[in-house]
């Protein structure tokens, strides 16, 4: 993952030093975590219509509810003292995840989740107010 990141990176027009600073940031959180779980999209059982717009929203449900498994172990972690963290980078490189844990051709690759007790309380970003998230129609 760390090699097609540097391309893309690159690609994107970020200098050498702090296209490899980021990468060892991201390269020690992975080393580091005590558990990693790699969520993966299966779409084979998945219902399949006559029409290209129902066969798509089908794989958007699945998508979402794979977000949601994610966010619920997330949750349950957190509850058990457990932190951890959602790695967007298989989205990027799937096939490469995939060829490194030898897992099935049906299993995509959507999330790198690593999970265990944090050394010292995270700088956690400021979240948004309520207010300015949620749009009301009177």
């Amino acid at each position: 993952m760390g090699d097609e990141w540097r391309r893309q990176l690159a690609m994107d027009g970020q200098d050498q030093a702090t296209i490899e600073l980021r990468r060892r940031k991201s390269h020690q959180r992975i080393l580091r975590a005590p558990a990693i779980v790699i969520p993966c999209l299966y779409l084979a059982d998945l219902d399949v219509y006559p029409d290209a717009d129902r066969n798509a929203a089908e794989a958007t449900m699945a998508i979402q509810s794979l977000g949601c498994a994610v966010q619920n172990m997330l949750l349950m972690a957190y509850s058990l003292g457990l932190d951890g963290g959602w790695m967007c980078a298989p989205l990027f490189c799937p096939a490469v995840v995939a060829a490194a844990l030898d897992i099935d051709a049906a299993l995509m690759p959507h999330a790198l989740i690593t999970l265990g007790y944090a050394a010292d309380d995270p700088v956690r970003r400021e979240r948004l107010p309520l207010e300015q998230l949620i749009v009301r129609f009177d």
